[in-house]
């Protein structure tokens, strides 16, 4: 990803660059997280670098966990209001909710480990003791 960008680059191009597949680009596109890119006479998909760094973003907020409708959600608050100072309070909820999901996971996990903890604990002693 530390290639440095063209002024345009065609979609193969970008999903080499970006590390995913075109197929992919194509369905953020038909998803509505992305904007349709520039076409060529031929139809051709023409990226440009806010494009590219469009396509960084969602990748970025995949990796995070966020769901393609929370990503879509502000791909529309974006839209609406074409300002990233207006879509920075919906991204802040998004990853609240985010955080909270992510600690009730936690939360439950830990609780799983004690209660096989607790199991183990138990098979343990019935095996010392011989018993079964």
């Amino acid at each position: 990803m530390n290639k440095k960008i063209k002024d345009r680059m065609q979609i193969g191009e970008v999903a080499e660059m970006l590390g995913v597949t075109t197929r992919t680009i194509r369905y953020y596109e038909e998803f509505g997280i992305m904007e349709p890119p520039q076409r060529l006479e031929g139809g051709m998909r023409i990226y440009d670098k806010e494009d590219i760094t469009r396509l960084k973003f969602i990748l970025k907020l995949k990796e995070l966990g966020i769901s393609l409708k929370e990503m879509q959600e502000l791909a529309e608050t974006y839209k609406s209001h074409k300002n990233p100072g207006k879509i920075m309070p919906k991204l802040l909820e998004i990853l609240d909710n985010h955080i909270r999901k992510i600690d009730e996971k936690i939360s439950n996990l830990s609780s799983l480990r004690q209660d096989i903890v607790g199991y183990r604990g138990r098979i343990a002693e019935m095996l010392k003791d011989g018993t079964s």
